[in-house]
């Protein structure tokens, strides 16, 4: 398992061994909507991927690291929904047990979701510390390896895989866009397009109400994540300390939008794209539609990163 922050070969490697069990998810594009936008961009699909997000690329990369005598204690994590999902299927790919520690106001779809990849799933208070409480037990009683969801640096390289698909996929790319939560995606695509193609900018998004990333940045220092409500469900994270020092070198700036413009944007990609994404998804997009003069005239990559929708509570 590394130890430190991946190299380029790391990210290589990473992607040989989980390529024969992921998706090489499409790219695609909209003409009509690149003109309501005044861009050329290219949406790479993670809402395609098994498990329907990205997170499966990294819980993959980490599951199959793990020794056989790791395997079969089984592995553990805390998640609101995507990881949770991503790593009961990569424990099962691995004839192991997943033990998954979940909010009890997760989405309906991703605790469903968790439980039919044959995962057990704990129950906590939907703050932080309970989730790490909750976690802790599991661990101590099932001695079961956790798998952090994104503060783990086989997990990043895991992540940094799409972004390095994406480069190859959209030639001539110029500005990469991914939303921010915890850190583990963008870390990612700031390795890759460090090594890849480091004439790449990267932006990420963040929802205002949880733009606890935004102030990371600006104080030099981790700020914990408010437990202000997001319809970003998936970005109620703070940055971690192997996530944010990444961030801190490679980022070109961390741009913020408020929850109506989360939905306007959403609605855009259904109805211009004709697929079903989550609302973490729409944040890239919404940050390019309110910044308009820094991506003007661009070929931009766009990371939506799921669809995991609970459908009895669209924001439309």
């Amino acid at each position: 398992m590394l130890t430190s922050t991946p190299n380029k070969k790391d990210i290589e490697s990473a992607h040989e061994r989980i390529l024969s069990f992921i998706h090489q998810t499409p790219v695609l594009t909209s003409e009509l909507l690149n003109q309501k936008v005044g861009c050329e961009l290219h949406f790479k699909c993670e809402n395609f991927q098994k498990v329907g997000a990205f997170k499966y690329r990294g819980a993959t990369n980490a599951v199959l690291q793990l020794s056989a005598e790791e395997l079969k204690q089984g592995v553990a994590t805390h998640s609101s929904g995507n990881h949770g999902q991503a790593l009961a299927k990569a424990a099962k790919i691995a004839n192991s047990k997943a033990y998954i520690v979940m909010p009890n106001n997760a989405p309906k779809v991703k605790i469903e979701a968790v439980k039919g990849y044959g995962a057990e799933v704990i129950f906590c208070e939907p703050t932080l510390e309970a989730r790490e409480t909750t976690l802790q037990k599991v661990i101590d009683q099932a001695g079961a390896v956790f798998i952090h969801p994104y503060n783990n640096y086989d997990v990043i390289a895991g992540q940094a895989t799409c972004a390095k698909e994406l480069i190859n996929q959209a030639d001539g790319l110029q500005i990469i866009l991914a939303p921010v939560g915890g850190g583990g995606l963008l870390s990612g695509t700031l390795l890759s397009a460090h090594y890849f193609a480091p004439n790449i900018e990267v932006w990420a998004g963040e929802p205002e109400n949880v733009n606890d990333a935004l102030l990371s940045l600006k104080r030099g220092e981790i700020v914990e994540a408010p437990i202000t409500p997001t319809i970003a469900d998936g970005l109620k994270t703070s940055l971690g300390d192997k996530t944010f020092p990444i961030i801190q070198e490679h980022i070109y700036g961390i741009l913020t939008v408020t929850e109506e413009e989360i939905v306007d944007a959403m609605k855009l990609i259904w109805q211009y794209l004709k697929i079903i994404v989550e609302p973490s998804c729409a944040v890239p997009l919404a940050a390019i539609i309110k910044n308009p003069v820094l991506f003007q005239g661009k070929k931009v990559g766009v990371i939506l990163t799921g669809g995991n929708v609970d459908l009895e509570k669209l924001p439309f």
